[in-house]
């Protein structure tokens, strides 16, 4: 990618988040993610050229040598900071516009620093692949896999309901999604097939922005709420699973083809391969099984039969929620420890960089994690390293896996340079199921700063009073019929 001779019309809208915008190559196996920040600061950019370099160096830096380490290397992708000509970012910048949704536009992609971090697309192998029909590619935003101690929270529910569950009641009240998910993290964390196959069969129904899948490079589902049609989604799924195992379905239903889709996207989230980076020298306290179900699961009442069985020790999902339970005290406990930290900043401004408050995000970052007091000692030392290690969990809760799924046809099988350095997948269990060249990636791995923590714990009151309410409303309701139905007898 040569820096001087960018194009915007070599450029095509991929998706953006909260923080920043992101576009791909229409031909190298490349995308840029780019600043956002409020549409009001769109003449006055909140930061110079400088400093926005050194915020994606940062993101930069926390994935190589954070993340990487507490995840597995081969599932992360750090990619380099790039510097881009002005006149490119703000022709990219006009022609992207249009394309964005609606809901994401009160913010502006930064076109005032050309700074930006370059990554390989996960979304489309590099360099093509002999396949027929092309690479899918499913991302995923799993969220946080456990509940919290009840020690550390005020409210009981939040040791029985999960923050998903109970933030999507939030959402709709908010109007920022017409629908509740059904999808339930502890489900697809739980390690159990059954569990996890109906956790993604809900995130297909709801995908909201949890929920996205490639073909050949191109989203084809998922993302808006006009983006999600399912008869749609089976029309570009039925070609991979017609001709399996050396026979031809013609006649496979809809629910088949969902079915053996699902089958081969579990069995790539269970399959080890992470490869180095073992979880980085950090332990996490065994999940109690109590902490392993969740109240409002559509899945709860086969509890009994299909419990949580664990997940593989090296898959991406054990490698997450190992990393997301750092957080062990929840934001109620966080909290205070956060204000200790506060006030020492307060007192001494200067010690932000001895005590890598916005970095550097280096081996003396990780070791503070790692070496954390059991207890607290009521000294700044253990508060710092909990708050971090609450952040870099924060980090963990809402990142997302990337799941390529390259069809194996017969001339491929022997192929050892397909996917190099990747595995073969097939599910044994059924004879359906076609195989597939497969690889896992971990991406969204920004480090939260400090100071969301006085947000979340805001955020935190609001979702947990809007799902009290809800609770409250409907038990209300049934009351109501009850004792209508009471006189009417």
């Amino acid at each position: 990618m040569e820096v001087d001779k960018m194009d915007e019309n070599d450029w095509r809208y991929h998706g953006e988040g909260n923080k920043s915008l992101v576009v791909s190559h229409v031909q190298l196996s490349k995308v840029l993610r780019l600043l956002k920040y409020p549409a009001e600061d769109s003449e006055n950019p909140p930061q110079t050229a400088e400093q926005a370099f050194r915020q994606i160096q940062n993101i930069v830096d926390f994935s190589s040598n954070v993340m990487s380490s507490l995840l597995g290397d081969k599932f992360v992708h750090s990619g380099e900071v790039v510097k881009l000509p002005l006149e490119f970012v703000r022709q990219l910048s006009i022609k992207v516009q249009h394309q964005r949704p609606a809901w994401r536009r009160d913010k502006v992609m930064d076109i005032y620093s050309g700074c930006a971090l370059c990554l390989p697309n996960l979304a489309s192998p590099d360099p093509p692949l002999r396949s027929h029909p092309p690479p899918l590619c499913v991302e995923i935003k799993p969220k946080c896999g456990f509940l919290p101690s009840a020690e550390h929270i005020s409210r009981d529910v939040k040791s029985k309901v999960c923050r998903f569950c109970m933030h999507q009641h939030y959402k709709v009240a908010s109007g920022r999604w017409k629908r509740r998910s059904l999808y339930c993290p502890l489900d697809l964390f739980s390690g159990s097939r059954q569990r996890m196959h109906f956790a993604v069969r809900q995130l297909i129904e709801e995908p909201q922005n949890n929920f996205k899948i490639f073909k050949g490079g191109q989203c084809i589902y998922g993302g808006s709420e006009d983006s999600s049609d399912l008869n749609s989604l089976l029309y570009h799924l039925r070609p991979y699973f017609l001709y399996s195992n050396h026979r031809i379905h013609a006649h496979m239903s809809g629910k088949a083809v969902l079915g053996d889709f699902i089958q081969v996207l579990v069995n790539a989230l269970l399959n080890g391969g992470g490869g180095g980076g073992g979880g980085g020298g950090v332990e996490t306290d065994r999940r109690e099984e109590a902490r392993t179900f969740c109240e409002a699961s559509r899945f709860n009442k086969e509890r009994s039969r299909y419990g949580s069985q664990g997940l593989p020790g090296d898959s991406v999902l054990c490698r997450i929620l190992q990393t997301q339970m750092l957080d062990n005290l929840n934001i109620e406990g966080v909290y205070p420890l956060y204000r200790r930290v506060e006030q020492h900043l307060h007192d001494f401004p200067k010690e932000r960089s001895r005590l890598h408050v916005d970095g550097p995000y280096n081996e003396a970052f990780l070791e503070r994690l790692r070496k954390c007091p059991s207890e607290d000692d009521g000294s700044l030392d253990f508060a710092v390293s909990k708050v971090h290690q609450y952040r870099v969990a924060m980090t963990a809760k809402d990142c997302s896996i990337m799941v390529a799924l390259v069809p194996c046809s017969d001339d491929l099988q022997d192929d050892d340079d397909v996917l190099c350095g990747q595995r073969r997948l097939r599910d044994f269990h059924s004879p359906r199921p076609a195989a597939f060249s497969f690889s896992v990636s971990i991406l969204d791995l920004d480090p939260k700063p400090l100071d969301s923590i006085p947000l979340q714990l805001g955020l935190d009151h609001k979702i947990v009073s809007c799902y009290t309410r809800t609770l409250a409303a409907a038990q209300s309701e049934r009351d109501d019929c009850t004792t209508l139905l009471f006189r009417l007898v």
